[in-house]
């Protein structure tokens, strides 16, 4: 079932048009929305809150109508923006209950989700400090946490791991992905970092300029490929890549002395071993190749990297 059904839509601000007739249904999970900064990403999904009005085509979310249903459908989404929302003067449990109160919670019932949500988000006694005081990673995390408060169906995160460093970082992704595992919510991840998005998402969906350039499940996107295989050496390098050129067999450089070959169909990969007993090394690393999604967002782009196929 698709949370979010885009047809033809169409959308700017102050004369730009930032969506240009993206038409693309988004299913239940953990989604990733991909594309580089001036995607469009952030206007998709402000119009799905309902703060950029399309100025054509269809949207909707979670099966309500936009623009004529917003209030129903901010009722069933949370929102966690790209920048600072909070007040530094206050505390981050005084900030979540008056996000709940927003919501239409009583102050009881406000108070007690956001010692909730704070717990889960893994902020402990800071909560009751004035949040002029906290780390960017804590600033992320009540973010996180008003997101939340009001237990959502869908949660929108816009470039959630912002200016985190390595360790809050993964534990930002975590939190997304224990998140993304509940029955009945959905989560879509903004981000132009395509390792968070790989680490969270199992459906995918590239933007570039306000046009849709690919989406589909993680899995088909990095699909097999049949004949090529990752391939790393102990040593003889030089003499193994010379026995694959002379064997008929192409090859690619990768990163960290990995090399992708691809290997004739009549001979399987009986030639590649046989290079290596040529070049008197061991084959260390071997696995079937599959695409990075940074090849297949690049490929949708119309970009390559500029590596050729070497050898014959």
């Amino acid at each position: 079932m698709a949370v979010i059904e885009l047809e033809e839509l169409t959308a700017g601000y102050a004369g730009v048009k930032a969506l240009n007739g993206v038409t693309c249904s988004i299913p239940e999970g953990a989604v990733g929305l991909l594309g580089p900064n001036g995607a469009g990403k952030s206007t998709l999904l402000k119009t799905l809150l309902g703060f950029h009005r399309p100025t054509s085509g269809r949207v909707s979310a979670l099966g309500l109508e936009l623009p004529k249903r917003a209030l129903e459908v901010r009722q069933r989404i949370g929102y966690m923006p790209e920048y600072e929302v909070v007040s530094p003067k206050v505390s981050a449990v005084s900030f979540l209950t008056y996000c709940g109160r927003l919501f239409g919670m009583s102050h009881v019932d406000a108070m007690e989700r956001t010692h909730e949500v704070l717990n889960y988000v893994g902020l402990g006694e800071s909560r009751y400090r004035k949040m002029e005081t906290y780390s960017t990673g804590m600033l992320q995390r009540v973010k996180l946490g008003q997101a939340l408060v009001h237990d959502p169906k869908l949660l929108l995160l816009d470039e959630p791991t912002n200016g985190l460093d390595p360790q809050g970082r993964i534990e930002m992704l975590e939190l997304i992905r224990q998140i993304s595992s509940r029955p009945g919510v959905s989560v879509v991840l903004s981000s132009h970092l395509l390792p968070d998005v790989q680490h969270v998402c199992q459906y995918v969906v590239m933007m570039e300029r306000g046009h849709l350039l690919r989406q589909g499940a993680m899995e088909d996107l990095m699909k097999r490929h049949d004949r090529e295989f990752d391939v790393q050496v102990r040593d003889e390098r030089n003499a193994f890549l010379a026995a694959l050129t002379a064997s008929g067999i192409r090859y690619v450089e990768g990163d960290n002395g990995i090399f992708r070959v691809v290997c004739p169909t009549e001979s399987g990969t009986r030639p590649l071993f046989e290079a290596a007993r040529i070049a008197q090394t061991q084959i260390r690393h071997f696995s079937p190749a599959k695409n990075r999604l940074e090849e297949t967002f690049m490929s949708a782009m119309g970009h390559t990297d500029g590596k050729e196929p070497q050898g014959s």
